[in-house]
């Protein structure tokens, strides 16, 4: 190849990307730094009730034994940079959520790669005028993730229902959790959180209360498959995202559940999501979820990786949300 030719192929940009599920955190949010997750986990660790819970925990993201995991970093700074050079190098535009200082810092140091949301239903909640403040700043663009189940707290909830009400109001699409959290999640996490919440049928009131609504369901309601086939059909505007299943989750479980939804007919509703937390190597490994994928079309894996989230978000044709 002549060294023109080779120089000008070095630089062609990968094809875009959109992360629907990505996090601006500290580096101390999953415990201490230098933790691990696995890529996939290939089995999920048990808990001995006779050990404390700690030895549970070290088996699961303390030295957990699996063929491919990632170590966290361990600064706050490092865990942004390293996150934001993924961004760049794979060309991801990022539905970003966290605290809102922290969402903003990853905003500032990439404009470009950075949609703003906000993080909230562990405990204290923001107010509906910090929230349209926030949006009136540009610093909010999606509601979301909201994390109340948690909190014990179904996606039905009344107390939730004036955040689905601004989202509404001001045409900004919401990103909801409806699935699992970190196994053992009621020990050590939240004790709040009950699995028996992940129902994605749940939402239905709630789509017919706000019928110009814009939601996303985080985690694709795993493992909720039959329960979240009939939201879609019911609900021809909701969409799912694939976080931390495509990476996390033993790679022929998420390949079934992927299938499951696309042989059911909504492989145009299906987006990516990578749930990356502390772990930036986890993006990577996300999209190879999806790409890895012998089932879907070379067009299935494009919709899914940025088609379907572009009409989702009304992006235009600068990459900018309308």
């Amino acid at each position: 190849m002549p060294m023109a030719a080779a120089s000008t192929a070095a630089t062609v940009r990968p094809a875009p990307i959109i992360d629907m599920h990505f996090h601006a955190l500290t580096a101390d949010w999953n415990g201490p730094p230098g933790g691990y997750i696995c890529a996939p986990f290939d089995e999920w660790a048990i808990r001995d009730t006779a050990k404390p819970i700690t030895a549970f925990l070290n088996d699961f993201t303390g030295d957990p034994k699996c063929k491919r995991r990632f170590k966290s970093p361990q600064t706050d700074s490092e865990l942004r940079d390293q996150s934001l050079a993924v961004l760049k190098r794979r060309n991801i535009l990022a539905v970003t959520s966290g605290p809102a200082d922290r969402v903003e810092d990853f905003r500032e140091h990439a404009p470009d790669r950075i949609i703003p949301g906000i993080m909230f239903g562990f405990g204290n909640l923001p107010t509906i005028a910090q929230l349209r403040q926030l949006h009136a700043e540009g610093r909010l663009q999606v509601l979301g993730e909201l994390v109340f189940q948690y909190s014990g707290v179904a996606p039905d909830d009344p107390q939730i229902e004036p955040y689905y009400a601004l989202a509404e109001e001001l045409d900004i699409p919401v990103a909801i959790h409806v699935g699992p959290g970190p196994p053992g999640a009621p020990y050590y996490l939240s004790a709040k959180y009950r699995m028996r919440l992940s129902d994605p049928l749940a939402l239905e009131d709630v789509l017919v209360r706000h019928p110009k609504l814009r939601i996303d369901v985080m985690h694709a309601g795993w493992p909720m498959a039959d329960r979240m086939i009939a939201l879609m059909y019911a609900h021809p505007q909701v969409y799912v995202d694939t976080g931390i299943i495509d990476y996390a989750f033993p790679r022929a479980e998420f390949h079934a559940y992927l299938k499951r939804l696309v042989d059911a007919g909504f492989e145009k509703r299906i987006m990516f999501g990578s749930d990356q937390m502390n772990w930036p190597q986890a993006v990577d490994a996300a999209i190879e979820g999806i790409t890895s994928a012998t089932f879907l079309t070379p067009q299935q894996k494009r919709d899914i990786l940025y088609n379907n989230a572009s009409r989702f978000l009304r992006l235009k044709a600068n990459g900018k949300m309308q």
